[in-house]
């Protein structure tokens, strides 16, 4: 606009009339559980959902979440030959980067891809839909499950198990701050400002995802919440 009026189009800039019909932009942040008694409560109507009678794989998707804390996208779209059971590491490729990413996964989360292999292992996909297995479960259907463990869009999504874990790693186990970052495949930088690789710090990282991973076990033997389906 203050090009249009030098150039002699325009003999007033509109703009700041036009700014109180603007809507001013707000930031919401999802939401999360950061209570550890709550987190607990959480998991364990996890591990009690559908009592036996729901989908499997969503159970198991709703199980490892809480361990691994990635994007919510990834973990459906997760691959049976991205999972190495030797090394127990999961890799793939992080989708809005498009760099590669290593989870470090804690004997907990292999003892559940034990189980889960029995039912999907001879497809390609961990989590496929029940009614076409080349397609993953939906994070739609996620959410849904939550929300039949009684828990409100306000109380808890699925994406909130990454701010669970960034917070509590942080305040309550003290992890480093670069570490959480990193296994949460946000770019970290050292300090002549150049980013790292992704693949870094396996062994710190595969240490902190196993003390998250007793942490969070901890925090379930403190409740013998009754299952919800």
């Amino acid at each position: 606009m203050q090009f249009a009026i030098a150039m002699g189009v325009l003999e007033i800039d509109p703009i700041p009339s036009l700014r109180i019909l603007l809507r001013t932009h707000k930031v919401t942040h999802r939401s999360t559980i950061l209570d550890p008694l709550e987190l607990g409560k959480l998991l364990v109507r996890i591990d009690g959902y559908g009592g036996g009678r729901g989908y499997f794989a969503v159970r198991y998707a709703m199980q490892i979440m809480p361990y691994v804390f990635v994007r919510t996208n990834e973990l459906i779209n997760a691959r049976w030959e991205q999972i190495n059971f030797d090394t127990c590491e999961w890799r793939y490729t992080v989708s809005k980067t498009n760099t590669p990413h290593i989870v470090p996964l804690a004997p907990q989360v292999m003892a559940i891809l034990e189980k889960l292999k029995i039912g999907t292992g001879n497809g390609e996909l961990l989590f496929p839909n029940m009614r076409d297995y080349t397609q993953p479960i939906s994070e739609v259907t996620m959410v849904g499950a939550l929300r039949r463990m009684g828990y409100t869009p306000e109380e808890m999504c699925i994406h909130g198990f990454r701010a669970t874990a960034r917070t509590l790693l942080d305040e309550v186990l003290r992890e480093r701050y670069d570490l959480i970052e990193h296994q949460l495949a946000h770019t970290v930088r050292d300090p002549n400002g150049r980013a790292y690789n992704r693949t870094e710090h396996i062994e710190e990282r595969r240490r902190m995802m196993n003390r998250w991973a007793d942490y969070l076990d901890q925090l379930k033997t403190l409740h013998q919440y009754p299952s919800t389906s």
